[in-house]
């Protein structure tokens, strides 16, 4: 934020720019135990929203790309934090926290939706060099498919499948 803050003021002098954020598919979706990290993946959401529509008319545009699940070290990372800074024994949660912590897999979570880092390069091209950027690239399947969800679902058979998807 702080770049965008320092640059912007020549990309609007210039008339033109482009802030490209990284997002998530829970920015727009949540499951269970995500709390904190859905919350910075809905303020970076509202950000670049707000920003998109604050700069409509300056040549600025802005975009964000919502990779969903991307083979990276995240959730070891993650897992190692996690153990090192959440008080999970004390929590309502404590069982389900257990689960996952005996869980070999959990640290490694990748399945048949799991794509590559360089599925984002395509993405990430056209917001680049397009004429005009879309201003949400969905990257993987379940990005699509949640994304798509969450505009017919009512909430309460969205929240079903998000709980029923959340894992334990």
């Amino acid at each position: 934020h702080s770049l965008t803050c320092h640059l912007l003021p020549a990309m609007i002098a210039r008339g033109e720019g482009r802030i490209i954020q990284c997002s998530s598919v829970l920015g727009f979706v949540t499951l269970m135990y995500r709390g904190a990290y859905a919350a910075s993946k809905f303020a970076i959401e509202g950000l670049s929203d707000t920003m998109r529509l604050e700069l409509k008319g300056t040549g600025v545009q802005v975009a964000l790309i919502e990779p969903g699940p991307i083979r990276t070290r995240f959730n070891e990372n993650s897992f190692d934090a996690f153990l090192r800074m959440v008080d999970f024994k004390n929590s309502r949660f404590a069982a389900h926290y257990q689960k996952r912590i005996d869980d070999p897999s959990y640290r490694n979570s990748v399945n048949k939706y799991t794509l590559e880092p360089e599925s984002c390069l395509k993405p990430l091209r056209h917001a680049l060099t397009a004429e005009q950027t879309k201003a949400r690239y969905y990257v993987t399947l379940p990005t699509h498919y949640l994304g798509f969800l969450k505009r017919i679902l009512p909430i309460s058979l969205l929240d079903k499948l998000l709980i029923k998807n959340s894992r334990v």
